[in-house]
C-alpha cells in the first residue's frame, strides 16, 4: 500500500520463512498515536471482554467476512478492533483504536488477502487501553508465525509472564491475551503447533475462548469450564469460529455446535478435526444469559430474547406492582420488561429515548457535559410518563449510580411512581473471569440490603428476580453455569494473591 495509508491504519507484518524478524519491531507505526486512550465513565452494567471471529475460506474474501462478523460482535467490545489474514506463507495484521468501521475501511480490506481470518474487538479486563493491547496478537516462532485473539481472563496470567520473561521472551503488552500467545509459540519448538497448544491449556487457569491462525490453519479452543462462549458455524464448505451465533447469522453461515468446554478445533483444507483434550466441567457465565450477549444469539440451544422474556415473566410473579405502564431500560433491559408487562397484564411503552449514535466515546465530557451525564445516551419521554406509576426494569445493578440517575430523570419527567424491578439477583461479588468487576467495593450489593440500595437510589420500590427463577428463565440445570459474581462460589480457585486489577501485567518487567 501506498505510504499516505500507512498514516491511517497501524500494520503488523510477519515476513517469509528464512527472512529473519525483529520481533521487538511488531510496534505501532504511527508514534504519535501511542499514547494511552482515556476510558470513559463506567457505566451502571457488567463490562465484558472481547469478541472473536474466525474464518476459514479459500477462495472467498476472508476479510471482508470477518469484518461483518466483528460488525455482528461490537456489542462485546468497542476500545480496539483488528483482523489477521494468512495466505499460506505469512500472516497481516491491521489493527487500531476504536469501532469496526473507524479501523477499515475498503482500502484497507483490500490489502487484507488470504484463505484464513482471524478478528478480535476488545474490552479490556486485563491490560490498559492502548494500542499494544489490541488484538490478534502476532507472534512467530521457529517453523513460521501465529496471530492469536482471547475473550476471557486468565487468573494465573502473572505468574505465567514472570516464568516466560524468566526464560528469554520479551513482551510488547500488558495483556493476558499475549501471555497465552507466548506459551504456544514457546512450546512449538518441541512439536506441531497442535501439541503446543495442548500443552499450553495444561498451564491455563482461568476464563478463555481462544481462536488463533498459522499461515494455513484455523484453531478454536476453550477453558474446561466454558466460561466464556465460542461457536462453531459453516458457510458453504467453509468454517466460521465466532463468539456468538449473532456473528454466523449476519454473514449466511449455518450453526455447527458449540465449542466444547476443554476441546480444541483444528480447522484446515482437510477439513475440521475437534479433540477433547481437558475434562469439561462446564460453567458457561450466568451474565451471557442476562445481559451479555445478543438477543438474537443462542446459547446451551436456548433463544436468549425468550429466555429474557421468561425472567421479566416471572419477576412479575415474584414481584407485582401497582402500576400504570411498564417500560424498559433499551437496550438490554427491553425484553425482560415486556414479559414483565405480558405477564402483569400492564401496558408496555418506551418511556426512555436512546441516543443510538453516541456510540463509545474517548473523548473527555467537559463539566457541563458531566453534569448532563445520563442524558447523552438517555432521555426520558414525559408525555408518555407524565402523571404516571411506572415500573423500570433493568437486567441489573452494578454500581448503582446510573440507576440512580435514571430514575431522577423519569421523576422529573413527572412520574408519579418510579418502582425498580431488576431480573437477575444483586450484583454482590466480583468477576475474575472477563468482566471489569474486580473490585468489590464498586458493587453496591455487597455492602448494602435492597432496603438499603432503594432508598439510596430513591426508588418507590426495589425487587430483583430469586436466582431459582433466573436458572428456571434459562431452561438449562442450575450447573451449567457460573453464578460467582452472584453467589461467591467460583469455579476456578481465586486465591487473594491473585486479586488483583486489570493492570496487574503492566507491572511485570519484561526483558
Amino acid at each position: 500500500l501506498p505510504a499516505g495509508e500507512r498514516r491511517d491504519v497501524k500494520r503488523t507484518l510477519s515476513p517469509q520463512r528464512g527472512e529473519g524478524w525483529d520481533e521487538g519491531a511488531d510496534i505501532p507505526l504511527n508514534r504519535e498515536r501511542k499514547a494511552e486512550t482515556p476510558k470513559p465513565f463506567k457505566k451502571d452494567k457488567p463490562e465484558e471482554a472481547c469478541g472473536v471471529y474466525g474464518v476459514f475460506a479459500p477462495k472467498e474474501d476472508v476479510a471482508r467476512l470477518t469484518y461483518f462478523g466483528l460488525h455482528a460482535l461490537q456489542h462485546r467490545g468497542q476500545e480496539s478492533a483488528g483482523i489477521a489474514v494468512g495466505d499460506g506463507n505469512s500472516i497481516f495484521v491491521v489493527k487500531d483504536m476504536g469501532l469496526v468501521p473507524l479501523v477499515f475501511n475498503e482500502k484497507s480490506l483490500a490489502g487484507l488477502q488470504g484463505n484464513i481470518a482471524l478478528g478480535h474487538v476488545r474490552y479490556s479486563t486485563t491490560g490498559s487501553t492502548k494500542w499494544e493491547n489490541a488484538q490478534p496478537i502476532h507472534k512467530t516462532f521457529k517453523e513460521g508465525t501465529l496471530a492469536l485473539a482471547h475473550n476471557g481472563n486468565l487468573v494465573n496470567s502473572k505468574h505465567l509472564k514472570e516464568m516466560l520473561t524468566r526464560n528469554g521472551s520479551f513482551f510488547n503488552s500488558t495483556s493476558d491475551t499475549e501471555v497465552i500467545a507466548d506459551l504456544i509459540a514457546s512450546f512449538v519448538g518441541d512439536g506441531s503447533v497442535e501439541k503446543a497448544i495442548l500443552q499450553t491449556m495444561n498451564l491455563l487457569e482461568g476464563a478463555y475462548s481462544v481462536a488463533m491462525i498459522t499461515e494455513d490453519k484455523l484453531y478454536a479452543f476453550r477453558d474446561p469450564h466454558g466460561i466464556r462462549p465460542l461457536c462453531i458455524g459453516k458457510l458453504k464448505n467453509n468454517y466460521i469460529i465466532s463468539s456468538e451465533t449473532c456473528g454466523l447469522d449476519i454473514i449466511g453461515a449455518k450453526f455447527v455446535d458449540q465449542v466444547k468446554p476443554g476441546e480444541l478445533i483444528v480447522i484446515s483444507s482437510k477439513g475440521m478435526k475437534r479433540k477433547q483434550i481437558l475434562e469439561a466441567k462446564p460453567s458457561l457465565c450466568i451474565f451471557e444469559f442476562i445481559y451479555f450477549a445478543r438477543p438474537d444469539s443462542e446459547l446451551l440451544k436456548k433463544n436468549l430474547y425468550h429466555c429474557r422474556k421468561k425472567m421479566g415473566k416471572y419477576l412479575a410473579q415474584e414481584a407485582p406492582a401497582k402500576a400504570d405502564m411498564v417500560i424498559g431500560v433499551p437496550d438490554s433491559g427491553v425484553p425482560a420488561a415486556i414479559g414483565f408487562a405480558e405477564e402483569a397484564k400492564l401496558p408496555y411503552g418506551e418511556g426512555l429515548i436512546k441516543n443510538r449514535y453516541i456510540g463509545r466515546t474517548f473523548i473527555e465530557p467537559s463539566q457541563t457535559i458531566r453534569e448532563v451525564g445520563i442524558r447523552m445516551k438517555l432521555n426520558p419521554l414525559a408525555s408518555t410518563i407524565k402523571g404516571k406509576k411506572i415500573v423500570v426494569v433493568d437486567d441489573s445493578i452494578v454500581r448503582g449510580n446510573t440507576t440512580k440517575k435514571i430514575i431522577g430523570l423519569l421523576k422529573e419527567a413527572g412520574a408519579k411512581e418510579v418502582h425498580v424491578r431488576i431480573s437477575s439477583p444483586p450484583y454482590k461479588y466480583p468477576c475474575f473471569y472477563g468482566i471489569d468487576t474486580d473490585s468489590i467495593d464498586e458493587l453496591v450489593a455487597s455492602k448494602n440490603s435492597v432496603e438499603q440500595i432503594r432508598k439510596w437510589i430513591k426508588a418507590d420500590s426495589l425487587y430483583y428476580l430469586s436466582l431459582k427463577s433466573l436458572i428456571k428463565a434459562t431452561g438449562c440445570k442450575s450447573d451449567s453455569f457460573c453464578t460467582a459474581c452472584l453467589t461467591g462460589e467460583y469455579p476456578v480457585k481465586i486465591s487473594d494473591e491473585l486479586k488483583l486489577s486489570k493492570l496487574m501485567l503492566e507491572k511485570t518487567s519484561t526483558k
